[in-house]
């Protein structure tokens, strides 16, 4: 990463500003483009973004990305995760959809700010045993395995809407299972095989998944630590390393969610409805764009922006036009913020870059722009359509897209003269995404970390008591608490619980047994 006090970028990066600023100088946006963000008719990436939606991560909506496929450039895939932070090992409870949630998918196919499509997916959970409290039993070896002790399905419907009424429901599948949290190497051998179990091909050519994946996007979240330090000191480091998000993903075809193929630019958003104590729905969580919850709605805002519609976002125009981080910035490193309003932002992030994924007639509004026309890229630029590649980045979102460097140098205005570097020194995702549908890599393992004492991978540890089963690292004789979770002979899982030695408890909490 460039220091950020460099304000100048490579020669290669214009892209992105030489569209912006052709727009800009034709009239593109105007104040009254601008104004053009008023109110409708209609009513009401990001990571513990908001604070109502922290304090529940089944419905807490991470991230949004859309791209025509790799491998299948005639159709789009688009990728949304829900709870952040899932650690690996977080059992005996481990990840799974809420029974009483809508998770959407929503396509406007038209710049109108309003659904045409809605990919609704609903899930159940089922309990094989209620009398155990194991996730599994034993090795699982594929979805329909006895030993998988909860599990979950889904449903997928198809809405379609016309001015927000009601054309058509249409079940696409049903009762598909999930892939279960990847609980440890003992629990499940073979991963890859249950995650491609998971993979289920409707009959109109679409294809889903549902289940746990590593969190794919990647940054250094101690930005929120004084922009990382107050010195630059904490850069570098992928904070969502290791961490692992539950994943939906949807490959449909490219004629399927776009208006016609002279009109291919759509917009992609999704949200999150919970079961209300009146058994209606409330929509709790909503994402296109990264960040936008985050970095640029201020606290007063984030909690409305979770309930509300594209549709309904000129209440959030100066958070866009006059937004906090560049001040910040300046503030902090002594960096000129960019002149307001920034038109530049509103060009950009609410209505997609004239002549590549701005649909005709857009009314401004935050969705994800993809251009379904554009083939994918043979080598992807992290910085995408900034960088001179215009199958990124802000057309669509790639999961290799680094938006954290793009946002931070759009905002610190690269479109309007401001050319610079920034970045937060993390380039890639620590795990290598999939070549094929559902392209995310699969979640880390519950079993990461050292080994017992004594023990090499496959050990059968029933055999192995006593010092060898101390944890790695401890001292000799310590005889510390163990518990150890192992097979029976006829498969079923067992806990074991090694006693504690007396003479480390009078030692250590000096009081009498």
């Amino acid at each position: 990463m460039t220091p950020i006090s460099s304000l100048w970028g490579g020669p290669g990066r214009r892209g992105l500003a030489g569209l912006v600023c052709a727009a800009l100088a034709a009239g593109g946006l105007t104040a009254v483009g601008v104004a053009a963000l008023e109110p409708g008719a209609a009513s009401a990436s990001s990571h513990r973004e908001a604070p109502l939606i922290s304090g529940t991560p089944q419905y807490d909506n991470t991230d949004v990305y859309a791209f025509v496929s790799p491998d299948k450039p005639d159709t789009t895939t688009i990728v949304a995760n829900w709870i952040p932070f899932e650690e690996p090992a977080g059992g005996p409870n481990f990840y799974t959809f809420a029974d009483d949630a809508q998770y959407d998918l929503h396509v406007d196919n038209n710049g109108d700010a309003q659904s045409e499509l809605i990919f609704r997916y609903t899930f159940t959970t089922h309990v094989k045993n209620k009398n155990t409290f194991l996730y599994n039993t034993g090795p699982v070896r594929s979805l329909d395995d006895p030993n998988l002790n909860v599990t979950q399905t889904y449903d997928i419907d198809l809405i379609k809407l016309r001015h927000q009424k009601l054309v058509s429901k249409t079940r696409l599948a049903d009762n598909v299972p999930v892939a279960p949290s990847n609980v440890g190497k003992a629990s499940m051998p073979d991963y890859g095989k249950l995650r491609d179990q998971a993979i289920h091909k409707t009959a109109g050519g679409a294809a889903t998944f549902a289940g746990q994946a590593d969190d794919p996007f990647f940054l250094d979240l101690r930005v929120f630590d004084l922009l990382y330090g107050g010195n630059l000191s904490e850069v570098g480091r992928d904070t969502l390393k290791g961490y692992n998000v539950n994943s939906i993903a949807l490959q449909v075809p490219n004629d399927l969610i776009r208006e016609s193929a002279a009109q291919p630019v759509v917009g992609i958003w999704s949200t999150t409805q919970r079961k209300n104590a009146r058994d209606g729905w409330s929509q709790v969580s909503r994402l296109g764009n990264p960040l936008v919850n985050e970095v640029v709605n201020p606290q007063k805002d984030k909690d409305r922006f979770n309930a509300s519609a594209p549709w309904d976002d000129a209440q959030f125009l100066k958070n866009v036009t006059n937004p906090e981080l560049p001040k910040l910035i300046e503030q902090i490193y002594k960096i000129k913020a960019p002149a307001e309003p920034r038109n530049d932002l509103v060009d950009v992030f609410l209505k997609g870059v004239k002549g590549l994924n701005q649909p005709p007639h857009v009314k401004p509004s935050e969705e994800l722009r993809l251009n379904t026309s554009v083939k994918p890229s043979a080598h992807p630029k992290r910085l995408g359509v900034l960088d001179g590649d215009n199958a990124g980045f802000p057309n669509g979102r790639r999961l290799t897209d680094d938006v954290v460097d793009e946002a931070l140098q759009v905002m610190e205005g690269e479109l309007v003269g401001s050319k610079n570097d920034l970045g937060d020194a993390v380039d890639a995702n620590d795990k290598k995404f999939e070549k094929y549908f559902p392209y995310v890599a699969q979640p880390t393992s519950g079993s990461r970390g050292q080994l017992a004492k004594g023990t090499t991978s496959g050990t059968d540890v029933r055999s192995q008591l006593g010092d060898a089963l101390q944890p790695a690292g401890a001292s000799s004789g310590s005889g510390d608490t163990v518990l150890i979770a192992s097979s029976a002979a006829s498969g079923a899982a067992g806990i074991l619980l090694l006693g504690t030695a007396l003479a480390w408890w009078r030692r250590r909490m000096r009081r009498p047994y």
